[in-house]
């Protein structure tokens, strides 16, 4: 029989998996009131409706379906509480686990307030963290035809023709090779496979590109696309993860954040910090490297830190620091919204170029290329003095620039 809603407290833990749950709940003195159930994710609105309340308290862990649920089950009860998966397990881990009591502990966690929430991202988050996660496993699957197309290559000791080794001008190349016609069969699958790629990451990538004209993405990335080794795509990864700077009181938080903090081992008279903790967002911490890289490859500035920091670390751990030394430096600038003291004007102005001819002129609202460049140059305090910015053989003239007040940003370098 549906237990009904009551003005008593409950504390609802659901256990989830892709097709069905477990639901069970108990009282303020940690008291059974639900014993466990089992649904169909399909039930569970249905469910829900006839058996919660405002009363009632649910918690449920970050697994695949998870803000799906939250969606759900938000407008239907008091609260919904998102926990960390990992954590739970630290705090339940024990022999006998069944769905059932799973679903109990959860509910006992919430009870006595010890359950570790996670922050549940908006809609808006969940699109641009989606788009940029479906780009990523596209640009894998490319790479991974690229590389079975090289071992081909290397297999037969065969050297390709000058130019784009899997542009469609040497297809007929590949399909020429003296192969068995089982490798054949896989060379030109594989190569039709690039070919079907292609156009799909670039909409996916234009997409990215869309988004960035949007709130709440528009007004932070004109801060970070200054940085040295930081592009559009770069740009809008780091904010999908990072979302909104004030949810981290320090850089130091955002540097834990990505797991590129190192870990410490404090005991007795005995410290010592050790590798880093990679225990964060990966996203984070994979792009903050290839920034750095880039950093260290375009920036002058960069590449005297990297060459001051290899001579005592050597090549990794120095871009691991310098890595970290960048996402401290986007903490400020997003934050302050200050601009990049070390920021090369006529640099930062190309890369607002190429976003402004990416994004099109819907994207600008209207505005020609140049003034959509001048606009944000005047948002960063930059280029005050610049009158034209080049891209390829074509000269865009910029309007006269605005002289700075006191609401623009300030140059700030940690």
């Amino acid at each position: 029989m549906n237990s009904p809603p009551t003005q008593e407290p409950r504390f609802v833990g659901l256990d989830t998996h892709p097709r069905e749950l477990t639901v069970a709940a108990v009282n303020s003195q940690q008291k059974v009131v639900l014993p466990p159930r089992r649904l169909r994710i399909d039930e569970l609105v249905g469910w829900a409706r006839k058996n919660l309340g405002p009363n009632d308290n649910v918690v449920l862990e970050a697994t695949g379906n998870a803000w799906h649920l939250y969606d759900q089950l938000e407008p239907l009860v008091g609260s919904v509480t998102v926990v960390h998966p990992l954590l739970v397990k630290l705090i339940t881990a024990a022999r006998v686990k069944t769905d059932a009591r799973d679903a109990v502990k959860l509910a006992r966690l919430l009870a006595a307030g010890l359950a570790p929430a996670v922050w549940v991202p908006p809609q808006e988050v969940r699109e641009l963290r989606g788009v940029i996660a479906h780009r990523r496993r596209l640009v894998k699957q490319r790479t991974q035809a690229r590389n079975r197309l090289h071992s081909v290559l290397q297999r037969h000791n065969l050297l390709p023709p000058q130019g784009g080794l899997f542009s469609a001008s040497t297809r007929a190349w590949w399909e020429s090779l003296d192969l068995s016609p089982t490798e054949r069969l896989r060379v030109r699958q594989d190569l039709t496979i690039l070919q079907a790629l292609e156009p799909l990451i670039e909409e996916a990538e234009a997409e990215v590109v869309r988004l960035s004209t949007v709130e709440p993405w528009a007004s932070q990335v004109p801060f970070l696309l200054q940085l040295p080794g930081v592009a559009i795509l770069t740009t809008m990864t780091l904010l999908s993860a990072i979302v909104d700077i004030t949810r981290f009181a320090s850089a130091k938080k955002l540097v834990g954040y990505s797991g590129l903090g190192a870990s410490v081992h404090a005991s007795g008279e005995e410290h010592r910090d050790g590798r880093i903790t990679k225990q964060g967002r990966k996203d984070i911490r994979w792009i903050s490297v290839e920034a750095a890289w880039r950093a260290v490859d375009t920036s002058q500035h960069w590449r005297e830190r990297f060459e001051r920091l290899r001579v005592r670390l050597g090549d990794k751990k120095a871009i691991i620091a310098i890595a970290r030394k960048l996402l401290v430096l986007v903490w400020h600038v997003l934050s302050k919204h200050a601009a990049d003291r070390h920021a090369e004007e006529e640099r930062v102005a190309r890369k607002l170029l190429s976003w402004s001819v990416d994004v099109h002129r819907e994207g600008r609202q209207g505005h020609s290329i140049a003034a959509f460049v001048r606009e944000q140059l005047t948002v960063l305090g930059l280029g005050e003095s610049l009158e034209s910015v080049t891209s390829g053989s074509r000269v865009y003239r910029l309007l006269p620039g605005q002289a700075p007040t006191d609401s623009e940003p300030a140059r700030h370098t940690p």
